[in-house]
């Protein structure tokens, strides 16, 4: 099990890692309003936050993917039933 711990941990590492990044990202664009920067420059800034953003949305949907709705011991529901599952979580979180 330690195996295990140690691969979760590095997982969540990353997670941190990536928000981090895009608090600095937030940070910078704060900066750049307030120096009044040209919007040009701060367009850019704000579509790298919304890249880190959407990763970050990929990486924990698909981690919830392998970890709630295909799990070894859900097989009680019907494939259908699972692909409705996942077809209501990707409208969810792609609105």
């Amino acid at each position: 099990m330690p195996n295990k711990q140690s691969e979760i941990s590095k997982e969540k590492q990353k997670l941190f890692s990536r928000i981090k990044r895009m608090s600095g990202q937030i940070t910078a664009v704060e900066r750049a309003v307030t120096d009044g920067d040209e919007c040009a420059d701060i367009l850019m800034l704000l579509a790298a936050i919304r890249g880190g953003v959407n990763s970050l949305m990929a990486e924990i949907l698909e981690d919830h993917i392998r970890l709630h709705i295909i799990p070894p011991h859900r097989g009680t529901e019907s494939p259908e039933e699972l692909t409705e599952d996942l077809i209501s979580l990707v409208r969810a979180y792609l609105k």
